[in-house]
């Protein structure tokens, strides 16, 4: 049986140090490639599921914050709405009091078709407040639920308001406004109808404020959850920089050290 030649315990020492030295040189090559200093479990398995449990809520806020915002051009669009409608009655009373202060029966029947067409115009235009299928002014509104948490605990309904002609009990002109009653009612039917008006503005503004606030707070939310993931697992790149250039440098010194210890042992051979 031949012999088991074996390194010395200089170069067995110098070879092992390059090995982990190469290692750790792969590892960090692949955190500065990557930008993460845990790329799988085995890095880290408890940095590693922490952050992908946080990743994956932030993927969830981040669906929520879609509809979120859509909720809010929703809102935003019925109280635009509403703030239309209240022009178009500014205007119908506008014709109803200057019809009050004319005598010509002609001019106030005149006023009166054109009371009627906005009439008409009013419902048109809570007929149309619709955005992705949703319309809370029509006659038969939708309501508009949304939902702020992953759980759904968090939501908030906005209740459709009624706000065409009819929800708003605004008639046609009676009698093409003859007689001081019949422009008196219209101009009762107005004055109640701007009153409803503006609380109804008033409670989608509020709606949409709220909604416009959750919206920035899921903004907020995401990018905690993301800045916390990259803790636990992004690399600091600068670091790593300046690692790999001291690993390098380690490396050559351990070449260098491996070859004298080589040499030595070569010459321990040329004794015999």
């Amino acid at each position: 049986m031949g012999t088991a030649i074996n390194l010395s315990a200089a170069s067995a020492t110098n070879l092992l140090a390059l090995q982990r030295t190469t290692a750790a040189i792969n590892r960090t090559q692949e955190r500065l490639a990557t930008g993460l200093k845990v790329n799988s479990a085995t890095d880290n398995s408890i940095a590693f599921f922490d952050a992908a449990t946080l990743t994956a809520r932030a993927t969830d806020i981040q669906l929520l914050k879609d509809d979120i915002d859509q909720a809010v051009s929703t809102v935003q669009l019925a109280a635009d709405g509403v703030a239309a409608i209240e022009d178009i009655v500014e205007q119908m009373k506008g014709l109803a009091l200057s019809a009050k202060s004319d005598s010509s029966s002609t001019n106030r029947s005149k006023a009166a078709v054109q009371f009627n067409d906005l009439k008409l115009q009013l419902d048109n235009l809570a007929n149309d407040s619709t955005y992705k299928g949703t319309n809370l002014l029509q006659g038969s509104p939708g309501n508009l639920k949304v939902t702020f948490s992953e759980d759904g605990s968090s939501t908030l309904t906005v209740s459709g308001v009624a706000s065409d002609a009819s929800a708003l009990s605004i008639t046609t002109a009676a009698a093409d406004w003859a007689a001081d009653t019949n422009v008196d009612f219209a101009v009762n039917d107005m004055d109640s109808a701007l009153t409803t008006l503006r609380s109804t503005a008033l409670t989608l503004g509020s709606n949409a404020s709220v909604i416009a606030l959750r919206l920035d707070f899921a903004d907020t939310l995401i990018n905690a959850l993301q800045e916390g993931a990259g803790k636990l697992v992004n690399a600091d790149l600068n670091q790593e920089s300046a690692t790999l250039l001291t690993l390098q440098t380690r490396l050559q010194l351990g070449t260098i050290g491996l070859s004298i210890a080589q040499q030595s042992d070569q010459a321990v051979f040329r004794l015999f």
